[in-house]
């Protein structure tokens, strides 16, 4: 015979008087964590056009001067400055619930309070995205085209630097990696690359995303070499732990500390091996208007209200970091 069902109301049957066992509880999965809007520096914007000064040390001169030679001429020690510039931003999100709803006896908490929140982690993710983004920046013309801010990733490359970066500031080509395959050795020239521009210690932090970062691990058990050969390891039988990831890499000339990208505001969540070599020091986000949510007029149908921010992301020398793209896994 065919059993009916709590949910058959059509026809009668010894099940339609069940009661349904639903939990009290929502689960969200999606990744929330913003580690490149964590890293920046926070200051303020007070316009729509954020601009800031960057300039470069003169090559060393090693040849000496004659005894009681005159100085006759001088030079300008800041012929060189650069300034550079990024426009504002603004990203809303948009959240109502109906009275209906907000009258309802439901799983978890489905009110107005909840809607503002969950909103809020959105545009997080938001801010989060354009940051790692590779848009480039506009202004607004009045006619559709809204204030954008540059993202990381068109900020920093030698391959397509934008032609308002005057050729001395723009990423070296030795701290971009475009395309094949990336190992050790590649790892070490982008480090190497950063630490001759500054010539510092770096303590840099490279954000990741998947792909990339399963290369990474792979560091600690294949060689250098073309042939991925599997290297020879001392096992402390003891420990009953066989550590396969790399979350700090020290090379020649710097400590690297190796953190997850967001994959949902990765810029390629195709082949999901991009990463951006960070240096917190040289970057930073100015906020126009902080984050905040407004509520507006219930004109009937319930409650409703936005969130927003409007904001840029600064990135006061280019050349202090690196980036990774297109890796052959």
């Amino acid at each position: 015979m065919a059993f009916s069902n709590t949910y058959d109301t059509a026809n009668t049957g010894s099940a339609v008087g069940n009661r349904e066992d639903l939990l009290d509880a929502v689960s969200l999965l999606a990744p929330e964590e913003t580690p490149m809007l964590s890293l920046a520096k926070k200051s303020k914007a007070n316009a729509t056009f954020v601009e800031w000064t960057t300039d470069v040390l003169a090559t060393p001169v090693t040849t000496g001067i004659a005894e009681g030679a005159d100085v006759t001429s001088f030079t300008d020690k800041f012929s060189g400055k650069a300034r550079l510039g990024n426009y504002i931003q603004k990203l809303r999100r948009d959240f109502m619930v109906s009275d209906f709803q907000a009258a309802a006896s439901t799983t978890g908490a489905s009110d107005v309070a909840a809607a503002e929140s969950k909103a809020t982690r959105e545009l997080k993710r938001d801010i989060e995205a354009t940051i790692c983004s590779n848009n480039d920046r506009a202004v607004e013309n009045g006619g559709g085209t809204a204030y954008a801010m540059r993202g990381f990733g068109k900020w920093v490359g030698n391959v397509s630097a934008p032609s308002d970066i005057p050729a001395g500031y723009v990423t070296p080509a030795a701290s971009e990696h475009t395309t094949g395959l990336f190992d050790e050795l590649d790892m070490n020239n982008l480090i190497t690359s950063i630490y001759r521009e500054n010539g510092g210690s770096n303590a840099l932090t490279l954000v990741a995303d998947t792909a990339l970062r399963r290369v990474i691990s792979d560091f600690t058990r294949t060689s250098v070499s073309t042939d991925y050969t599997v290297r020879s390891v001392n096992y402390v039988g003891g420990s009953g732990v066989i550590k396969l990831s790399v979350n700090t890499y020290e090379s020649d000339h710097g400590m690297v500390s190796i953190i997850n990208m967001n994959p949902a505001c990765a810029p390629d969540t195709t082949n999901k091996d991009d990463g951006y070599l960070v240096n917190p020091e040289y970057y930073g986000v100015a906020e126009y208007i902080g984050l905040g949510s407004t509520r507006v007029q219930n004109l009937g149908g319930g409650e409703r209200g936005f969130v927003d921010w409007t904001g840029t992301l600064v990135v006061n020398h280019p050349r202090a970091h690196g980036k990774i793209t297109d890796v052959t896994t």
